[in-house]
């Protein structure tokens, strides 16, 4: 049943983080990987507020292993991230490259955060 809820999960996690990527670069002109930052901390704020809510309602395993694992685990993506930082770094685009990391990671730890102070309040 784990493996299951895993791949659901994943199978609603993966077209969403490819249609919502796509749907952010299409709206934004330069190299700067908008889509992907989107998608990375989108999924830091839904995991957050299922933790925060796990902690506080005591939320089911098993909606933790579809919608966190699953959904979350598909929808983000830290390989992306890494390939498109270091092409941003070899087109020569040092900033774009170090306000992609460093926003990604403050973003997304601030995203699981907030999530999981909003999450502890239901």
């Amino acid at each position: 049943m784990t493996v299951l809820l895993v791949f659901l999960g994943g199978a609603i996690g993966a077209p969403a983080r490819y249609l919502i990527d796509r749907y952010v670069q299409s709206r934004r002109r330069g190299v700067f990987p908008w889509g992907t930052l989107t998608v990375n901390v989108l999924g830091s704020l839904v995991l957050g507020f299922l933790l925060g809510m796990g902690a506080g309602a005591g939320l089911p395993a098993q909606v933790l292993l579809l919608v966190g694992t699953g959904v979350c685990g598909a929808l983000t993506t830290f390989s992306t991230f890494g390939f498109e930082t270091l092409r941003l770094l070899e087109e020569g685009a040092v900033t774009e490259a170090v306000l992609n990391a460093a926003g990604s990671l403050v973003l997304g730890v601030l995203a699981a955060f907030g999530g999981y102070l909003l999450g502890g309040l239901l």
